[in-house]
């Protein structure tokens, strides 16, 4: 009997490390591309069936074990399920909605902080790496969301669960490799939607409440400085929440320094990498060596695996860690910029679609589409 798992099912079955066979009977490339932890590439084709060679294939990864199949959306991984079933495979199952569904599986984990009022909750899509924020204030009971997916729901959720209600939506940029959801979660709240200042500079087609370098942001008596830190974008901000935390976006991740050429093109890559190099020394560098940098995405690769940390885990820093342990801030300017603009490497897929949407000149209202639009994990690390 075939039987049916979620994606939430199946990453409990990862986590937990059981015994079992996953096979993704996607094409060949599309399994290349982007896969889960340890999934088997079988390529099936329902008008054909299993072939006796990929029977034999199998077995041989079976070993024994259930098989959990996973496909797109369900569509290959149902049939060749009942395919093992007919031939007596006794423990099978599909993933509901496939790498849909993987996509949009999310974790919210607590970050500690020092001041007792003080609540953040980070927010992880698992499979792509983006992370958004919940920031707020136990005594006033009100929350901002930074960098918040198109799933609305996720944030809306994360905060009701957190005892907060949602008083601003910030983005710390334009996003370039998913889909933004923080101005229709602020139009579904009813609050205010802040971004940079100079995101009109890049045609920002959205209605917005400019942030300027210094603003202050109170939740309560949280107050969540923005700081401008141009380099990946140039409209990006950081924001410092109660002086000893920092949400980085894409200019700093615990692992890398966000890449620069996206916006600016390969041709003027350096001018942004001048740009992010001032960012990281005259104004992150500036902050204390125990303030906490929470970063906008954490490096999955394309066979599912987290680079830097554990799904459901805090994914931080400490900063005078970052400044001892990464190469990319001991670099002097010449060499950062060379670094920087030596390797490029590919754009996330879909990048222009993503920022022509991002930036309002675009709209997706076919889920179909978006799910398309943001396949894959996060590419925005140099």
């Amino acid at each position: 009997m075939v039987k049916n798992t979620t994606a939430e099912q199946l990453a409990d079955k990862i986590d937990a490390d059981e015994q079992f066979t996953l096979i993704d009977t996607r094409p060949e490339d599309s399994f290349e591309a982007w896969h889960v932890r340890n999934a088997e590439n079988v390529p099936y084709d329902p008008d054909e069936g299993l072939s006796e060679d990929q029977l034999s294939e199998v077995n041989a990864l079976v070993d024994g074990r259930p098989v959990v199949a996973i496909c797109g959306k369900g569509l290959t991984s149902t049939p060749f399920a009942f395919d093992l079933d007919e031939r007596g495979y006794d423990d099978v199952s599909v993933v509901t909605g496939g790498m849909e569904a993987w996509s949009k599986l999310y974790e919210v984990v607590p970050i500690e902080t020092v001041s007792d009022d003080l609540v953040v909750r980070q927010v992880q899509r698992r499979a792509k790496g983006c992370l958004g924020y919940i920031v707020g204030s136990k005594e006033a009971e009100a929350a901002v969301v930074v960098d918040a997916t198109r799933q609305t729901d996720q944030f809306k959720v994360a905060a009701q669960d957190a005892g907060l209600s949602i008083a601003r939506v910030l983005d710390t940029h334009v996003h370039a490799d998913h889909i933004s959801g923080s101005p229709a979660l602020a139009d579904e709240v009813g609050v205010p939607y802040h971004l940079g200042e100079t995101a009109s500079e890049r045609g920002f087609e959205y209605e917005y409440d400019p942030l300027a370098d210094g603003d202050v942001v109170e939740v309560g008596d949280v107050e969540i400085e923005a700081l401008h830190t141009p380099g990946h974008t140039s409209e990006m901000m950081s924001y410092l929440v109660g002086g000893e935390l920092l949400l980085t976006g894409d200019t700093l991740f615990v692992d890398s320094v966000g890449r620069t050429e996206l916006q600016f093109g390969e041709d003027d890559a350096s001018r942004g990498a001048e740009l992010l190099y001032d960012s990281l020394h005259e104004t992150i560098l500036d902050l204390p060596d125990d303030t906490t940098i929470l970063p906008g995405h954490l490096t999955v690769t394309s066979d599912g695996r987290y680079e830097n940390g554990s799904p459901g885990e805090p994914l931080e820093a400490r900063l005078g860690d970052l400044r001892e342990e990464l190469d990319f801030l001991d670099l002097d300017r010449e060499a950062f910029v060379e670094r920087l603009t030596e390797d490029v490497p590919e754009k996330p897929p879909n990048y222009e679609t993503v920022i022509a949407i991002n930036t309002g000149k675009e709209t997706v209202d076919d889920e179909g589409e978006a799910t398309e639009l943001e396949l894959g994990p996060n590419n925005c690390a140099a």
